[in-house]
């Protein structure tokens, strides 16, 4: 047995200890301490058996003890940060909080789809719909997940928030809500420069500086800057490879302090993020054994058992032709391709986001503290995604009339462009106090936002042919147009597939209070009332100005969409403390996501909000004189009115298009989990942890109803399929463990340490229509660190670090699509079309692939 796979059956081993904990007790409030852990303790001077130091979260917008806050939460710290060596919210993809998920919107390091148990949304790209896990830095929302992968500044901690969390945290947090916590002025002269350098071309810097307080007013200066070279190279020459990113930000903090009690913080940010997609590979060919052959008419049967049909269809038969592998297009599902097979055009994707936040606490009295966070923020993005090449739609149909001015039916390499702007401005007030018994927190929200985005989809490449085996590749051209009525530069000249803009405005009102009854009795209570309005409009579709065709536009079911919601989010907790080291809870609470419409129909089509109820019991315990930390949660959520994604056929004035619809499935989806982590300290200088998630996810069949129009809109046939639809990116079983290890003190007081971290995750859907799942994870992070040398009066940190020490390689994102029979959009009168799958499309499944082993050295100096 390898190395590697002793340390992974040691990983399932104890997700199974710990499942057999959780189980019978299913009681449980994970503190995902894989990630968790608090700053080590100095190892020299300390006896054995130091204790577990405490945690402080913000969770309840007052400081607590985070084993006594009735809340399940995992808080990755800066120095868990370092030790991972997590630059942006990506880094966090490799499962060191296992119930919370992260990854690429499609291949595009420009857009994340975050998800926390179970509450994932696949397409939060659209400007009308929202995401299901709050996304929080220094207490303001963010609006898009646009953005969010660029750099980190100096972050004090990350908090997941796990469960609803629509009482303190607000909209569209049903899942959770994973909140950042930045350093905060020390008012004190001092910083750090850190630097590192490594493999594939990564380079790093980041300076932070704090000045002196003057007058009543402290600066903390923060500057970063990252950089990877491509992880996959492009073979074009003059274009840029796959996988890179080039990030840079700047953020200033102002803390005044006129007189005790008030404390005023401004921030600015800004940030510029460069980068490419992943490469999407062609994973296999044919997987499903379709035959080519048959027509309309006279359809080829589909055996028995045969997976060479689309999930959710009626399909008896298909016709067409399979086509053909493209010479030199190579079939690699094993390993991450360094060398795209073929090169096609490839600029780089750039996410802008910009922001201010003012945040007042004023102590007016013993009893009570006024807040307002005031926050305005932006986004604008620019994209540029050619990941697929031949591999993804369109597939060529190459033949001898593949020449220099050949069909359409030649080209290939959709380039995905897009330009996207956001504006957001948020305003909270917040009453925090304590009078007697009572722990309070009350509030008023409102939160504005402005969206505009626009897209277009050229085939970028053409194929000439030579022999069958012999093609020469050349750029297509396109773009040459010109559309002057929309500001982005990268759909700017092509042909735009669709266009829109979203006005998004949130009101609330929040309380929640907290009664100790007694020592070891309190009871907590709370709700918010959300008032969400949406506006928005689909300018473009298919190339066709709405706005100048409004006759086209009402033919095509077009309805703008203006929309209100109102929900009450309540929240109940009791939790008792059995004794000073066990804390046991049970809590009740709701959440809900906006609804919104999706901008890849003909007609906006619009979808309401889901909802979730939310049971929930945890344990939390201290044991041994705070040797070990034990905590457990327990959960149980039905949301009804689920976003779900439908890639079906819609008649439009111009013609039956395949379109993506946003709708809600009717009935219950159940999400049932057990977390688990275990945090065990012996000796001062050995700190293990050990987390687990169970997610168990259903959403129960959905009435789907395929219809074949004539050429004047005319229906002909319908078919209905109650077709199966999963939740993406959740693994039933996940698991995280780590060691950290200080070794004694060597050269007159450095500190050497070791920390290794491994990660497991089980494999999971990338698409809610496709049972079709991509591989299941196994990553290994480690760090070997020299700290505190001495340098003059300065303190030394240098490290040797590495990310996927092992090199695993995993398909992270599946996608199916050109693997299966596409329903056709038109046929001969009298022929149900509908049940007859269309084999022309019909190639393989692609995908892409985890990032490869990345390793390196780097320092840091403190002054």
């Amino acid at each position: 047995m390898t190395f590697e796979n002793t340390i992974r059956a040691g990983l399932l081993a104890g997700a199974g200890a710990l499942a057999l904990i959780a189980f019978p007790a299913f009681a449980a409030e994970p503190v995902e301490a894989a990630a968790a852990e608090a700053a080590p303790a100095p190892a020299a001077g300390l006896p054995d058996g130091v204790p577990i130091e405490e945690i402080v979260v913000t969770a309840t917008k007052r400081e607590t003890n985070l084993q006594k806050t009735p809340i399940s939460i995992s808080v990755v710290n800066a120095e868990t940060i370092r030790e991972r060596r997590v630059q942006s919210l990506l880094d966090l993809a490799d499962g060191g909080v296992p119930s919370l998920r992260v990854a690429t919107f499609e291949a595009r390091q420009s857009a994340l789809t975050i998800g926390i148990r179970g509450i994932v949304p696949l397409d939060a790209n659209q400007p009308a719909r929202e995401q299901g896990v709050g996304i929080y830095i220094d207490g303001v929302y963010l609006g898009r997940q646009h953005g969010l992968n660029t750099g980190l500044f100096d972050i004090e901690r990350v908090e997941v928030l796990k469960g609803p969390q629509g009482t303190l945290f607000g909209r569209n947090t049903e899942g959770g809500a994973l909140s950042l916590i930045s350093k905060a002025p020390t008012g004190k002269f001092g910083g750090s420069i850190d630097g590192s350098i490594g493999n594939i071309g990564s380079r790093s810097g980041a300076i932070h500086l704090n000045l002196p307080e003057v007058i009543g007013f402290s600066v903390k200066l923060d500057g970063v800057y990252q950089h990877q070279d491509p992880v996959t190279k492009n073979p074009m020459p003059n274009q840029e490879g796959w996988g890179l990113f080039d990030r840079k930000g700047f953020r200033a903090a102002v803390r005044w302090n006129p007189f005790a009690g008030l404390t005023n913080d401004f921030t600015f940010d800004i940030a510029r993020d460069e980068n490419t997609p992943f490469y999407s590979q062609l994973l296999n060919y044919n997987p499903n054994n379709c035959q080519s052959g048959g027509s309309n008419s006279s359809p080829l049967a589909i055996p028995a058992g045969s997976t060479c049909t689309t999930p959710g269809t009626a399909f008896v038969g298909t016709q067409g032709t399979v086509r053909a592998l493209l010479p030199g297009v190579e079939v690699n599902g094993d390993t991450l391709m360094r060398t795209a097979d073929i090169g096609v055009p490839q600029r780089r994707s750039f996410d802008e986001t910009h922001g201010f936040t003012n945040v007042l606490k004023w102590k007016i009295a013993p009893e009570i503290e006024l807040r307002s966070i005031t926050a305005w923020r932006g986004v604008d993005v620019q994209q540029w995604d050619n990941s697929g090449g031949a591999h993804r739609v369109p597939v060529v149909n190459y033949t001898p009339a593949c020449t220099v001015n050949g069909p359409a039916s030649c080209t290939f390499s959709r380039y995905s462009l897009a330009d996207l702007r956001q504006r957001q401005f948020s305003q909270e007030l917040q009453a925090v106090g304590s009078i007697g018994p009572v722990d309070y927190v009350a509030g008023l929200y409102y939160f504005n936002e402005h969206v505009s985005d626009t897209a277009a989809t050229p085939n970028s490449m053409r194929v000439i042919y030579n022999t069958p085996t012999q093609a020469t590749y050349v750029p297509n051209v396109f773009c040459t147009a010109d559309t002057p009525d929309f500001v982005g530069k990268a759909v700017n000249g092509c042909s735009i597939d669709r266009a829109s803009q979203v006005s998004s405005k949130s009101y609330a009102i929040f309380g929640q209070a907290t009664w100790n009854a007694t020592d070891k009795l309190h009871i907590t209570a709370g709700g918010r009332y959300t008032w969400d309005e949406k506006q928005g409009e689909l300018v473009y579709s298919r190339n066709i100005d709405y706005r100048t065709n409004p006759a086209i536009a009402a033919a095509n079911g077009y309805v703008p969409l203006d929309k209100k919601w109102r929900r009450f989010n309540p929240l109940v907790t009791i939790a008792y403390d059995v004794n000073d080291e066990v804390h046991t809870y049970a809590k009740y609470a709701t959440g809900y996501r906006a609804g919104g419409a999706s901008s890849r129909t003909s007609d906006y089509r619009a979808f309401n909000p889901e909802d979730v109820k939310s049971y929930e019991i945890g344990l939390k315990a201290d044991l041994f004189g705070r040797r070990a930390r034990l905590n457990l949660a327990g959960y149980i959520m039905d949301r009804t009115g689920s976003q779900v994604d439908l890639s079906t056929i819609q008649p439009t004035a111009t013609g039956n298009f395949n379109n993506l619809v946003t709708f809600n499935a009717p009935g219950t989806t159940k999400i049932r989990g057990i977390e688990a982590d275990l945090t065990v300290k012996p000796v001062s200088r050995l700190t293990m942890n050990f987390s687990y998630a169970y997610t168990y996810t259903d959403i129960p069949l959905v009435p789907v109803t395929y219809t074949q129009f004539s050429s004047t809109g005319t229906a002909l046939f319908s078919t209905t399929v109650n077709q199966k639809f999963y939740i993406v990116y959740t693994p039933r079983n996940a698991a995280s463990a780590s060691i950290d290890y200080d070794l004694p003190e060597i050269l007159g007081g450095a500190r050497p340490k070791i920390h290794v971290d491994a990660n497991y995750a089980q494999a999971t859907q990338s698409f809610d229509q496709f049972a079709t799942k991509a591989d299941s994870s196994f990553i290994v992070n480690a760090r070997l660190s020299l700290l505190d040398i001495e340098v003059g009066d300065n303190k030394l940190n240098i490290g040797l670090w590495g990310r996927n020490v092992f090199n695993h390689q995993y398909v992270y994102r599946r996608d199916p699509s050109n693997s299966l029979p596409a329903v056709q959009t038109s046929g001969p009168a009298g022929t149900n079309v509908v049940v007859i799958g269309n084999n022309g499309s019909v190639l393989g499944d692609y995908g892409n692939f985890n990032m490869p082993r990345t390793f390196g050295f780097d320092a840091s100096i403190k002054f």
